[in-house]
């Protein structure tokens, strides 16, 4: 039997879900996802998340963060909120938190303040931090870098960058998420080329539902929602293409993500 897989970044309190969360769960697990880690990226979403997870508690868990879009809304009433999320016992890791310069939704100021002060809320919980970055490598490694000894552990989520980049990640003991990036014809030809150069000990896979749907799902879905019942087509991709057996590799990514998260204990 294939290897229970873990999801490690699903959005499931964005509202596309809202008509069918329920049968997204259960598709979830019929197509071998046992486990998801839902994301929190701002307030009201980490706490959309916590309800998620007290109404399936041995499917979820979650995380407790804001991203950099919304860091200019991070303000110091909601950085004491974030601080008392970060206790509850729903949550297992810090973030979605990071720089994002290729939007710039919040300035940039913000995003490294609220960057910042996410990562020391998260070495006083003691959780391991999911990062994002996009098109802010150098400031995001230079924020990082200061507090990264006081973390439990990180997560590049959503790799996308470059072989210098991916390099410094795992210099800095990172973990490497990837997601269905890697199955678009048009973005994903580094990664591809990236993914094997990736530790297995050091891997992770998410689906980023409902984004980042992988682009060569035969049938093509009706919707391009993605899910997490499509973490295994992009987990055989990622085999392939290291020319390893997906269920050894599926073994060690599960492996890696129960100890990055600390769940599920058994």
């Amino acid at each position: 039997m294939p290897v229970a897989l873990i999801d490690i970044g699903i959005n499931l309190a964005h509202d596309s879900y809202d008509a069918d969360r329920n049968q997204v769960i259960e598709r979830a697990r019929a197509a071998g996802v046992a486990h998801m880690i839902v994301t929190g990226s701002s307030i009201s979403s980490t706490r959309r998340a916590i309800e998620l997870v007290r109404e399936f508690p041995d499917v979820l868990r979650a995380t407790a963060g804001v991203h950099p879009h919304h860091a200019s809304e991070f303000s110091a009433a909601q950085r004491t909120e974030l601080q008392s999320l970060l206790q509850a016992a729903e949550v297992c890791a810090a973030g979605e938190c990071g720089l994002d310069y290729f939007r710039d939704f919040s300035p940039r100021s913000d995003q490294q303040r609220a960057f910042a002060e996410q990562l020391e809320l998260a070495s006083r919980a003691r959780l391991p931090v999911f990062l994002h970055q996009r098109d802010a490598h150098q400031d995001f490694v230079a924020i990082l870098r200061e507090r990264l000894s006081q973390l439990p552990s990180a997560v590049a989520h959503c790799f996308t960058g470059t072989r210098a980049e991916l390099d410094e990640y795992l210099s800095l003991g990172l973990y490497i998420g990837v997601t269905g990036w890697i199955n678009d014809e048009r973005r994903g030809h580094g990664l591809k080329e990236l993914v094997t150069h990736i530790p297995a000990e050091r891997l992770m896979l998410e689906t980023d539902g409902p984004y980042l749907l992988p682009r060569d799902l035969e049938p093509k879905p009706a919707t391009r929602r993605n899910e997490p019942m499509y973490l295994r087509h992009i987990l055989e991709t990622v085999a392939a293409l290291r020319d390893e057996s997906a269920d050894v590799l599926g073994g060690q990514i599960t492996a890696n993500a129960r100890d990055f998260f600390g769940w599920p204990k058994s």
